[in-house]
């Protein structure tokens, strides 16, 4: 069963220092292309742990639709 909750990225304002993506246990965040973070909805928890980590600020949890 999926997670009620996913981590989505404001690509505007990620700084793409790959905080992120060292502190999600599961590979489901990437730095894209050196400038932005991406999310895989479909392995993404919602742990909040990158949430957590961004020194941006530019990752949020948002809930999914359908569960």
């Amino acid at each position: 069963m999926a997670s009620k909750r996913f981590a989505a990225v404001d690509k505007t304002i990620c700084v793409a220092c790959g905080a992120c993506e060292k502190a999600c246990p599961l590979g489901a965040i990437k730095v894209h292309k050196g400038c932005f973070a991406k999310v895989s909805e479909d392995k993404c928890v919602g742990c909040g742990k990158c949430e957590k980590v961004c020194p941006a600020n530019s990752i949020i949890m948002k809930g999914r639709e359908n569960i």
